[in-house]
Parts: C-alpha cells; sequence; structure tokens
C-alpha cells in the first residue's frame, strides 16, 4: 500500500511536468477538439473503487487542491459497500460535484453466471442505477477483476460500447483506445506498480508514474484504487 501523501506528490510532479491531468470522457472530447499540431502531454486519471469508497473523499480533497480531475467508477453489487447507503450517497455527491466523471465498475459477467441473467440486461440495469440515484448521465464503464475468476472484460470482445448506448470502456481499441497507445500505469498490485506499454504488460518494470516521465510520454493512462491508500499507517 502507498500513502496519500506519496501520491498527492505524484500527481503534483506530473502536473508541474506539463501534464494536462484528466478523466477518461474529458480526454475523449479532449481529442476531438484537438487539432493536429497540438502538442499537449496528458495523463488520463482514472479511480477504480473496488472496496472503500470512503477514501475517495481524501481523493477529492487532494484533486480539488491540485486543481485537477478524475473519473471514479462505481461498483452497484460489491459486499464491501452499498453505494446507495446514506454515507456512500454522499460520498458519490461529493465526487460529483467536485466535477468528476462517475462511471460504472461493471461485473455483468458475474452477474451473469451467478445470478443467472442476461448481461446486456445487467449492464445496462446497473447503469441506470447510478443514472437515476445521482442524476447523471454514465458514459463510461471499467470491467472489474473480483474473486470470481470470470472475466468481465470478455463481454466486451465483440461488442462496442457505443451499439449499447455508452461512450466508451475503459480498455476498448476506438472509443477510449487509451489503454494501447500510452503508457498505462496501475497501482493494482497493491504493495507495488506496473506497467503497460501500448496493450503490453512490461515486465519488472514497477516505476511509479513521475519515474516514467524522463521518458516524456505523450500519454499517460493511470489508474489507482482508494483502498491501496493510507493517511497514516498501512493498518488505519
Amino acid at each position: 500500500m502507498f500513502s496519500f501523501t506519496q501520491l498527492k506528490a505524484e500527481y503534483k510532479a506530473i502536473k508541474e511536468s506539463g501534464y494536462k491531468i484528466m478523466g477518461c470522457l474529458d480526454y475523449i472530447r479532449s481529442r476531438c477538439n484537438a487539432s493536429e499540431s497540438d502538442q499537449e502531454k496528458i495523463l488520463i486519471n482514472r479511480i477504480d473503487v473496488d472496496s472503500s469508497i470512503n477514501r475517495c473523499r481524501t481523493l477529492v480533497d487532494i484533486f480539488t487542491e491540485l486543481e485537477i480531475r478524475g473519473s471514479f467508477f462505481i461498483r452497484t453489487q460489491a459486499s464491501e459497500y452499498n453505494p446507495f447507503s446514506f454515507e456512500s450517497y454522499n460520498v458519490i455527491r461529493e465526487i460529483i460535484e467536485a466535477g468528476h466523471e462517475i462511471g460504472y465498475h461493471s461485473e455483468i459477467i458475474d452477474c451473469a453466471n451467478i445470478c443467472g441473467v442476461d448481461p446486456t440486461e445487467a449492464l445496462r440495469a446497473n447503469a441506470s442505477l447510478l443514472e437515476h440515484m445521482f442524476g447523471i448521465r454514465v458514459h463510461g464503464i471499467a470491467s472489474h477483476g473480483g474473486l470470481t475468476g470470470y472475466n468481465n472484460l470478455s463481454f466486451w470482445k465483440d461488442r462496442d460500447a457505443k451499439d449499447l448506448g455508452f461512450t466508451y470502456e475503459a480498455y476498448d481499441r476506438t472509443n477510449l483506445g487509451a489503454f494501447y497507445k500510452a503508457v498505462y500505469v496501475s497501482d493494482s498490485e497493491v504493495i507495488r506498480w506496473k506497467t503497460y506499454a501500448q496493450g503490453k504488460l512490461v515486465a519488472g518494470d514497477r516505476r511509479r508514474p513521475t519515474e516514467h516521465l524522463k521518458d516524456e510520454p505523450s500519454l499517460i493512462y493511470m489508474l489507482i484504487h482508494p483502498e491501496n491508500y493510507y493517511v497514516r499507517h498501512i493498518y488505519e
């Protein structure tokens, strides 16, 4: 695990290095509006809320202080938190009011196998729940990897997000497309970072996001999980 102080220092250094830090949807919109001559350096800031929604508050405070934005992907069927409980509801509203994107952290293949429902219907129903509860439109889907052994990303093998009424899936090739052309840095191994380049794992590359800056990539795609960070100590 990492401290929030370390994470804040990463974002601060990246921003001071000339990167514009934005969420997934804002990246798509900025790309549509960019001209051929634009040479802007961008970090796509993605947050998958796997098990700790309350720690998002600290992230929002950091992002507000640094004046950066991100995309938060929320589970609707997690055993670890209920996004519609009173406290979780307040946290998610704070995320939205701070100007960040809310997306659906999809578990639709899990749902299909566990509950016997159609995955497409599960996708629409769960995204609709977020939309109606929070008065938003869900543009983005990020597939969750949990304990079931099922691959939720496999749903998208022969499907396009736009055909189902969404703008993008976080690992798609065409709509967001960032995973296959960016330096992708993730904290998903909990105690260390891992790196993908153009969609392929770079074996042994455990560099922090800032340690990639010397290579001057034009696009960094950064994934973090709130539960991987602490304020004072690792066991809090």
